[in-house]
């Protein structure tokens, strides 16, 4: 939680920051052979209402100096809970005016915030504070925090504008697939158009083209019925005239001829009534006639009629068949300017590729059913390496050999020889004390949950978590104790992200110490075997 730095009367006065408290005349006794105090714990519970991290005493070759550390916090919470520790103890008269009069060796502790003269001072007081802090002024971490504050601030500047940037050439896209997908739809509203357009003056033709030739029947047959009628009536009219002409002439004989003799008279009555019958005669056979050219008539009428709608049947399956052959070429147009539509040819080859397609499908379907399988398989001997590799690590750990390539790690853990040798190098007193108290703090800063100096990039498409070197307690690491300590920290660091980022603690681990690699279970194996021959040779 972020709180405003507290008011001082001088903001030019420096602080060991982090901030730190300073506790002397500790109560310590002499007990076998040396000076005992009370642990930082139990100091920590007598100072918890100042809400301390941690209080470290200081311990020189004779034991507990009295002298103690009290850690705060590092934001501006921890700050005030110093300044409260200090007035504290200046209230009750144990401040650090008071210790510098009194010096007295009573119960009573003394405390104070620990500020440039405490730095600087000679004993285990200032040695501490400067391996463990900075002087900086209230001025000085507030340009800090503003500093980290407009850092913070342009880098998300520089990604929203990113964003914005990418944002801006996805719109661009949009709109481009937008005008071409309208630009298409416009092609193929035209070309709809022009097909309809095609396909209703063809219809009109052809419409046209079947009722002209339909008057043209109907115009025919309507002229050559009245003329075959009126030829035949005009015959009919013909033989009637002549035998009423034939009727009359023989009605005037007989009037002529009535006084004649008896013989000739009868002669002549036989021929004209011979006569007679054959005009009767010729008359029904007239009349026959007429009735068979009337029937014929209606019969060749019929044929014309049915002739008519043949044509008409025909006129209309070709009318439709041209129409369809009109429907498919328009189709075919359509198809050539459509993405997704393909002519009888293509459909032919899309078709054989599909089929083919749905072999490489059923393929696929077996190949992900074999692929399940040896998943399964390959889980099943991963789970039973996982085991034997166990099995193997727990016989290790009873299995001392000195000076094996192969043996068990723990991954995460500071290796304490390497870490005093390192120490070594750079400190000249008290160099065993220093470093196991040393890797001791920063093994407890490695498992701290809170504390996850990494930072996720992307490597080959994928996300990965790397070192941060930015990182303040690494820098400041780097800083004071050089950087061989430096890498074997972060060593263990990298190691613990590994294996055990959640628990944090450090987890056994098969080791090729020659090469500095995880060894293989191959590896395991044959030194096993190899010191399992040896030692059935000796026996």
């Amino acid at each position: 939680m972020f709180m405003e730095p507290q008011p001082l009367e001088n903001r030019d006065d420096q602080f060991v920051w982090p901030w730190m408290g300073v506790l002397v005349n500790v109560p310590t006794e002499w007990k076998n052979g040396r000076q005992v105090g009370e642990s930082g714990n139990r100091l920590k519970e007598q100072l918890s209402r100042f809400c301390p991290q941690k209080v470290i005493p200081l311990w020189n070759h004779r034991g507990h100096t009295g002298n103690a550390i009290v850690e705060f916090a590092k934001d501006w919470t921890g700050f005030k809970n110093a300044l409260a520790f200090e007035n504290n103890f200046e209230a009750e008269g144990f401040g650090k005016r008071d210790w510098k009069v009194k010096r007295y060796s009573g119960l009573e502790m003394f405390g104070w915030v620990a500020r440039a003269d405490d730095y600087r001072s000679q004993g285990p007081i200032g040695n501490h504070l400067r391996k463990n802090g900075d002087l900086k002024t209230v001025g000085d971490l507030e340009n800090e925090g503003s500093c980290k504050t407009d850092k913070l601030v342009a880098n998300l500047a520089n990604q929203i504008e990113v964003k914005n940037k990418h944002v801006q050439e996805l719109e661009s896209k949009y709109n481009e697939t937008t005008t071409s997908l309208d630009r298409m739809m416009e092609q193929r509203e035209q070309l709809l158009y022009s097909y309809n357009e095609k396909s209703a003056r063809f219809s009109k033709l052809l419409a046209n083209i079947h009722r002209g030739s339909l008057m043209r029947i109907i115009s025919s047959v309507q002229i050559w019925s009245p003329r075959c009628r009126n030829l035949r009536s005009k015959e009919l009219d013909d033989l009637a005239s002549q035998s009423d002409h034939d009727r009359r002439n023989l009605e005037k004989e007989k009037e002529k001829g009535g006084n004649d003799a008896s013989g000739k008279q009868q002669g002549t009555n036989k021929i004209k009534t011979k006569n007679l019958k054959m005009a009767t005669w010729e008359q029904q056979r007239d009349d026959e006639s007429v009735l068979k050219l009337v029937e014929e008539q209606k019969r060749e009428k019929q044929v014309a009629l049915d002739k008519i709608l043949k044509l008409e049947q025909q006129l209309n399956a070709k009318q439709k068949l041209e129409l369809e052959i009109q429907q498919l070429q328009g189709k075919l147009e359509v198809m050539k300017h459509m993405p997704g539509d393909e002519d009888y040819e293509s459909r032919k080859k899309m078709d054989a590729l599909s089929e083919e397609l749905q072999e490489k499908f059923d393929e696929m379907d077996a190949m992900e059913s074999l692929n399940q399988t040896l998943v399964i398989k390959e889980r099943t001997s991963n789970d039973e390496l996982q085991h034997a590799r166990k099995e193997l690590i727990n016989g290790f750990k009873d299995l001392a050999v000195s000076r094996a390539n192969i043996g068990v790690k723990r991954m995460g853990e500071l290796d304490p020889k390497a870490f005093g040798n390192a120490c070594r190098k750079r400190l000249k007193e008290d160099v065993d004390v220093a470093s196991a108290m040393l890797c001791s703090k920063w093994e407890e800063e490695i498992k701290n949950p809170r504390w996850h100096p990494f930072r996720v990039v992307m490597i080959d498409r994928k996300e990965m978590e790397v070192l941060s070197e930015d990182d303040e307690k690494l820098e400041e690491l780097k800083k004071e104790h050089g950087e061989e300590i430096y890498g074997l920290i972060t060593k263990a660091l990298v190691e613990i992200n590994e294996y055990n980022p959640s628990g944090r603690y450090p987890v056994p681990e098969l080791w090729n110490y020659k090469e500095g690699r995880k060894a293989t279970l191959k590896e395991a194996v044959q030194h096993v075997l190899k010191q399992w021959r040896t030692h059935k040779r000796k026996r």
